[in-house]
């Protein structure tokens, strides 16, 4: 009997530490990001130059995100019904990104815009021997 009231109370007490973890904001968290890797939020993604302070690239529409183990950053936007394009953010010391929600305004679903800031891009001459 004792063996009976003590494995119940050990599960009603391991029940009540499972349900005690599931918080309101990390269902909202999960959610928002199926909604994100679902094209369904306009979101800004911008890739910034920490040494410098300035953006190198800038990308809005509906997109979704995937770090690499390769030190880059996978982006799949979508361009139209069912047409997407990949684009590559390669990360280093001195680049960082941030991803903006910008669902609260309305946007047209295929919006899609890649900012490069030419001020970034530096110039270079070739040089052929021949």
């Amino acid at each position: 009997m004792k063996r009976k009231v003590l494995a119940l109370t050990l599960m009603t007490i391991l029940i009540c530490g499972i349900f005690a973890g599931c918080r309101e904001s990390d269902r909202v968290s999960y959610n928002v990001s199926q909604q994100a890797d679902n094209f369904n939020i306009t979101r800004r993604l911008v890739a910034i130059n920490t040494r410098t302070d300035k953006p190198v690239l800038e990308v809005i529409g509906r997109f979704a995100i995937k770090n690499s183990d390769y030190d880059e950053l996978e982006v799949i936007v979508e361009v139209g019904h069912e047409r997407y394009k990949k684009h590559y953010v390669y990360l280093n010391e001195w680049i960082t990104y941030t991803v903006e929600d910008l669902s609260g305004a309305f946007a047209d679903p295929y919006h899609y815009e890649v900012n490069f800031l030419p001020q970034m891009i530096q110039p270079f001459t070739l040089i052929s021997e021949d």
